[in-house]
């Protein structure tokens, strides 16, 4: 069995800062993406935000972020290739995580909008190419994730210009729109917390121990939707005076949004909490085993550090990206930041659900796209529709050549 370059506990210790740090770069930059569109809607303020996303995002990593992590971990590469280079091994994914959070950090602090799936993908893509060679790179992982971010934001961007579309129908173009919101805008409350206490109940409850059957299941997703949608449905009758007077039906959509935020905090914290502890879970199994064969699942701990990394990144440096996207893409007004987040958000949530790591930015992208054709084409900016574009571009080829360089140096400092 090979020796490892460091200690056990030294080995973790920088793999879980590494880890930290890389969590941070996604609340920094993702999650200010989840929450942007109610910043700029004016639904929530950025302190609101800050509080719903730490509550949510950590509670979709640590419940529903293990499917995903898996794939994070195990798809791109074969590990079994570095079977008798363990050393390499764990300096790769040191360097993968360090590489991306520097994007991370350096895009967030641009006030960038990058996608943080992209930012690992190109990480380890790098760190294979130059140990293994270009063969050695799994293609066909690499090109099902690749075509996930073309086909998520077109998912997203589709269903989000169709929810519009029936918010449109159903209450704004109402007679008594009031009356409609009321009667309404709890449906759409019940289905996204339905989705969200799917992947609670079949996937995140096996993290804490719990197995149920399929009707419990059922028992536990209806009543959830049923509980937020009554819940929705006492406080717009309670605020009904508030929304007459108010702003009208764009106030009742704002309490959805609030609904629809959760929603898509939690569908992000369950997605791309991978791209942070995803490396650092391979680095656990290789020094708790000494091997790379090891099918041990995701540790809690990790999901807790990963979660916690994510909250602190968007208290401390999410605001320049809430910016962006809130403000810059188009015009948002709540009913339009509804459509987007609540289609973004089931776009995501299937995804984790189907252990298939997606890139939220592009995903919630695409929604906002979407509801800005549905509310006239002329309403985009689309000067900045192609910078984020040419930055999603940008992306995997910079986390490759950064992972290369710390390697490199890794390698040196640790004499590997």
């Amino acid at each position: 069995m090979e020796t490892l370059f460091l200690s056990p506990v030294l080995i973790l210790t920088i793999a879980g800062i590494l880890g930290l740090f890389m969590a941070w770069g996604i609340g920094a930059n993702d999650v200010a993406n989840a929450m942007g569109t109610s910043v700029g809607s004016k639904a929530l303020t950025l302190k609101q935000a800050i509080i719903i996303a730490a509550i949510f995002e950590f509670l979709g990593a640590y419940l529903a972020g293990g499917e995903v992590t898996s794939t994070i971990r195990k798809g791109i590469v074969d590990p079994q290739i570095y079977t008798t280079d363990l050393n390499i091994f764990i300096i790769g994914m040191m360097s993968s995580l360090l590489a991306a959070g520097s994007w991370l950090y350096i895009a967030s602090n641009k006030g960038w909008p990058v996608s943080t799936t992209h930012s690992i993908v190109g990480a380890i893509v790098g760190f294979v190419v130059i140990t293994k060679g270009i063969d050695a790179v799994s293609w066909s992982k690499v090109g099902e994730i690749a075509s996930s971010w073309i086909t998520s934001p077109l998912i997203a961007g589709i269903l989000a210009f169709f929810i519009y579309l029936s918010a449109q129908k159903l209450i704004i173009n109402a007679k008594n729109q009031i009356a409609a919101a009321i009667f309404y805008i709890p449906f759409y409350s019940f289905f996204v917390t339905g989705i969200i206490a799917q992947v609670i109940a079949r996937k995140g409850l096996s993290h804490i121990g719990l197995s149920w059957s399929d009707d419990e299941i059922l028992v536990f997703t209806t009543l959830m939707a049923l509980l937020a949608g009554g819940l929705t449905s006492l406080v717009l009758r309670l605020k009904k005076e508030s929304i007459s007077s108010k702003g009208g039906i764009e106030y009742a959509f704002g309490i959805l949004m609030i609904v629809t935020a959760c929603a898509m905090a939690f569908a992000h914290g369950s997605n791309d909490v991978a791209n942070a502890i995803g490396p650092v879970a391979a680095i656990i199994s290789v020094v708790n085993s000494n091997d790379l064969s090891s099918t041990a699942p995701i540790n809690p701990a990790v999901l807790l550090l990963g979660g916690a990394g994510i909250v602190f990144g968007l208290a401390t440096l999410g605001y320049k990206v809430i910016k962006t996207v809130g403000e810059k893409i188009t015009k948002l007004t709540p009913s339009l930041g509804f459509s987007a987040e609540m289609a973004a958000a089931s776009t995501v949530v299937f995804a984790s659900y189907l252990g298939f790591p997606i890139s939220t930015t592009h995903t919630l992208i695409g929604g906002v796209i979407g509801v800005g054709l549905a509310n006239g084409a002329k309403n985009l900016d689309w000067s900045s529709v192609y910078r984020i574009f040419a930055s999603w571009i940008i992306t995997i080829p910079v986390g490759a050549v950064l992972t290369i360089l710390f390697y490199v140096l890794l390698r040196v400092m640790f004499g590997v």
